[in-house]
């Protein structure tokens, strides 16, 4: 089974975000990818374009079954139908994440603490992303 970990984050909320993706199996990471997502978006727009991601990467290894692992209840209880989506472009990311999801047999949602080992690196991802486009003077320390 293909896992994911992926995170995103903005300085300022909204501010500068970028996000940050690890695709693993047996523990062993299969692909790493960071990218910046936009001057001004919230850290829920940049958690919902870190999960984006992490879908497309996923399905380049698999079409079987895939656990997307966050560390933001929020977007994990929208998914798994818990909480309603309010914000019109929090929903149209999350329909986007519905289209992803029909590559895939079976999709699992799962959250986890930021300290969460394969976490933590995903979050060093986004922020090493943001330190190297400039933005280093909003840096936020987990």
């Amino acid at each position: 089974m293909i896992y994911t970990n992926s995170d995103g984050g903005a300085r300022g909320n909204p501010g500068p975000g970028a996000i940050g993706v690890i695709v693993r199996r047996d523990g062993q990471i299969l692909r790493k990818y960071s990218g910046f997502v936009g001057e001004s978006v919230t850290n829920n727009i940049a958690e919902y374009e870190g999960l984006i991601k992490a879908l497309e990467i996923a399905s380049e290894f698999t079409k079987d079954e895939v656990t997307c692992i966050l560390d933001s209840e929020l977007i994990v209880k929208q998914l798994l139908g818990e909480y309603k989506v309010r914000h019109p472009k929090l929903l149209e990311l999350f329909l986007k994440v519905q289209r992803l999801q029909e590559k895939f047999k079976k999709i699992r949602y799962l959250h986890v603490s930021r300290w969460n080992k394969f976490q933590r690196i995903a979050d060093e991802l986004l922020n090493e992303e943001l330190d190297n486009k400039g933005y280093r003077k909003y840096r936020y320390r987990r």
